[in-house]
């Protein structure tokens, strides 16, 4: 029988600074524009994202596993279908409840800022599932990159942005590229580490597609292309800690060294967030 141990392991906490990041940097960034913000409709964002992510990494657990993408020669964690320890169907369904959980929790949103939040809401549950399921599972035609980069960047910033200001800001769409740039190296060194293991599940990611030394370019040149955007002094500790991950990357850590710096990116992406929100507030 499951444990709640193995519940959390198969959420992966480690990518949820990818649900938290954008709405810290949106929060932060809509206070500066407008010097208020909204404490109730913060929290119920970030804990929406936050039950999104889960249910993502959820169905992912479930879909990988029914797909045959889990084998033995697995790197990264072990995951909970594949494993036997919970059968496809109780995976499936909690990652329905949680997706109901992040619906009820967008209600004060929608209250407050209209259609656009069902606008953005609809497709963003969609997707949770759609990542690895449905008839063009993005993450097996080489488009979790792209997924990452639109809805934990750019559409979680501007839209946690939208939600303080009920507004649209320019400032947002810089900011949500960036950690959405950052957001997209969790994803680009998960497929790294995962390349051997997927070209032989059919799941052609682009590490699959165009081979090791891609993925590993693809994640300096995304690290970099985050900090270029919009270069600040706040960030700097943020970018020295994404320089060492993209380093040791280039020097062709492999295996069980990958799922090191995937811990470690996933600190960057908070890290950033945190101090980013740190600058709008104090410079």
């Amino acid at each position: 029988m499951a444990t709640a141990a193995d519940w959390i392991h198969a959420a992966r906490p480690k990518t949820l600074g990818a649900a938290v990041a954008p709405v810290i940097v949106g929060t932060a960034l809509g206070w500066k524009l407008q010097h208020q913000w909204h404490p109730l409709l913060a929290v119920c964002t970030l804990l929406s994202c936050a039950a999104l992510q889960v249910a993502t990494n959820w169905f992912n657990d479930a879909l990988d596993a029914v797909k045959g993408a889990d084998t033995a020669a697995r790197l990264g964690p072990r995951r909970i279908t594949a494993s036997g320890i919970v059968s496809v169907r109780s995976v499936m369904l909690a990652a329905v409840a949680m997706l109901g959980v992040a619906t009820v929790l967008s209600v004060p949103l929608i209250h407050a800022r209209g259609w656009p939040i069902i606008a953005i809401g609809i497709p963003s549950l969609y997707f949770c599932f759609g990542y690895t399921g449905g008839p063009w599972p993005l993450a097996y035609r080489g488009l979790g990159e792209l997924f990452v980069l639109l809805f934990f960047g750019l559409i979680a910033v501007t839209g946690s942005t939208f939600v303080q200001t009920g507004a649209w800001h320019t400032e947002a769409l810089i900011a949500g590229f960036q950690v959405g740039c950052l957001s997209t190296v969790l994803i680009a060194i998960n497929n790294l580490r995962d390349r051997a293991e997927d070209a032989t599940t059919g799941k052609r990611t682009l590490a699959v597609r165009f081979g090791d030394q891609f993925a590993r370019i693809e994640i300096v040149l995304l690290t970099i292309l985050a900090y270029a955007l919009a270069p600040s002094i706040w960030t700097l500790p943020a970018l020295l800690l994404g320089i060492v991950v993209f380093v040791k990357v280039m020097r062709g850590a492999h295996g069980e060294a990958l799922n090191k710096l995937l811990a470690a990116s996933g600190g960057q992406l908070v890290l950033f967030s945190i101090l980013y929100a740190l600058g709008c507030i104090f410079s």
